[in-house]
């Protein structure tokens, strides 16, 4: 079905995403451990970049404007 020459190559594609997804992994470890800890969302964005966000954020209200009476 396949020629040997395209399971070695497809082999090696697999093989550099393995790596390539380890590395990432590596640089980004410490970050996301803390992020995780203090209970923060966690997007990975790319190689070696994330997106961290507090969820309490979603909560936040903006304060009511207050009415001063003038006299």
């Amino acid at each position: 079905m396949y020629s040997q020459g395209t399971k070695g190559l497809s082999r090696i594609k697999s093989r550099i995403r393995e790596l390539v997804a380890w590395a990432d992994r590596e640089i980004c470890m410490e970050p996301d451990e803390f992020a995780h800890h203090v209970g923060w969302t966690v997007s990975r964005t790319g190689f070696g970049a994330r997106r961290y966000r507090d969820p309490r954020f979603d909560q936040l209200r903006l304060p009511r404007r207050v009415h001063e009476e003038v006299t």
